[in-house]
């Protein structure tokens, strides 16, 4: 086989290049109409009153942050399975992450071990729908309400879940959740990100956050004198450029229009994989826990005691058979610049026996039936070798 097939792609089609091509024709390239447009439908479909589009995961996830007030000398407790953006976000505000243990199946935070880590200094919990996996929200939004606590989603792999009788996005247990609409999630705006809310004073600080700190509503001017021509505006906070383009937007409109057929086929190869992987001895499957339906944004596989050891050698040959896989995630918390600021290796077991036993391989809504053939068969022949 000549082709990669990549642990995760997007899937773009006409209906995707024609909508972005308008807007290319159009009067607005960016601050313009699909902006808003995609603000809507993704309200619409998640169930939340209020979105605020950003520039990336990343920037979404700063924007809740900032928007929960979260500051200097605060701490933020969340799962060290993660991209490193959802520790790195408090600190940007100066703010501590607190890093939780996790649960040995799902990789999610375990939410037993949540309310012990909170101090007089906790400000928010923001648990990590890892993989498209919800979080056990139910627990942690009790633990969040005992302790008057700001709860925020990180569900960048999550866009399409549901959670019990929640779609993920609709914040029914949470203050805000946040998306990402990076290539390989499950859909793309090249590079985008979300946040959801049902808070109205949320929204308002997310919308400034977002254009610089800047509003241009007059209800909320500071200076109210009279007079004030058409063109005034006030920067009200340190905010940044986190805007997402009207192209991006664009294409975010018309890749949401799938996002259900992505989700179903998705589960058309995770439904494969179980077949073909029930039983075998080299590794486990991943989990669907009850009252959950994942997104799932990876399909983890977690090495057994004996293939754990040569874990290396198996990714390296997988690559070699042009599988794409991964490794989700490193540990934030054993990242050098965590270790700088005094974190112990010590601190998240469960979260380091996962690191060294997880792969992700290939699953995403461009793979054909040959490809996942070709995934499972690549797969079980290069353990039974190694």
């Amino acid at each position: 086989m000549n082709r990669l097939i990549s642990y995760g792609h997007q899937y773009i089609d006409e209906d995707d290049i024609e909508a972005v091509v308008e807007v290319l024709r159009s009067d607005f390239l960016t601050q313009g109409p699909k902006v808003r447009e995609f603000e809507e439908v993704l309200a619409k479909y998640c169930g939340a009153k209020y979105v605020v589009v950003f520039s990336s995961g990343t920037a979404a996830l700063h924007g809740a942050y900032f928007a929960a007030g979260i500051g200097d000398g605060d701490e933020v407790i969340t799962s060290p399975i993660t991209f490193l953006a959802t520790a790195n976000a408090a600190l940007f505000l100066g703010a501590r992450p607190v890093f939780v243990d996790i649960e040995g199946d799902s990789g999610n935070i375990d939410a037993e071990l949540v309310e012990p880590a909170i101090t007089s200094k906790t400000k928010a919990i923001v648990p990590v729908h890892f993989a498209g996996h919800p979080a056990n929200l139910k627990k942690i939004a009790g633990i969040a309400r005992k302790y008057n606590l700001i709860l925020i989603e990180d569900a960048c792999h999550a866009l399409g879940a549901r959670y019990l009788d929640t779609t993920i996005g609709d914040c029914r247990y949470s203050d805000m959740a946040a998306f990402s609409f990076h290539p390989v999630k499950s859909i793309t705006t090249g590079e985008g990100g979300a946040v959801l809310t049902n808070d109205k004073e949320y929204h308002e600080r997310l919308v400034m956050f977002r254009h610089h700190g800047i509003t241009k509503d007059k209800s909320a001017f500071v200076n109210k004198d009279e007079g004030v021509g058409q063109w005034y505006y006030e920067m009200q906070h340190l905010g940044y450029n986190y805007r997402l383009t009207d192209i991006q937007c664009a294409l975010g409109i018309s890749q949401l229009k799938k996002l259900d057929r992505f989700i179903q086929k998705r589960r058309h190869i995770v439904n494969a994989y179980n077949r073909a992987f029930k039983g075998n001895p080299f590794f486990d499957l991943p989990v669907e826990k009850s009252g959950v339906e994942s997104a799932w944004h990876l399909y983890a596989i977690r090495l057994k005691d004996a293939y754990k050891r040569v874990k290396s050698k198996i990714f390296k040959e997988l690559h070699l058979r042009q599988l794409g896989v991964q490794v989700h995630y490193i540990p934030v918390h054993l990242q050098p610049y965590y270790q700088q600021l005094g974190y112990s290796r010590d601190l998240c077991p469960k979260a380091k026996d996962f690191y060294e036993r997880q792969i992700s391989i290939p699953i995403h809504q461009a793979m054909s039936d040959e490809d996942v053939e070709c995934v499972i068969s690549s797969l079980m022949d290069v353990l039974k070798h190694s």
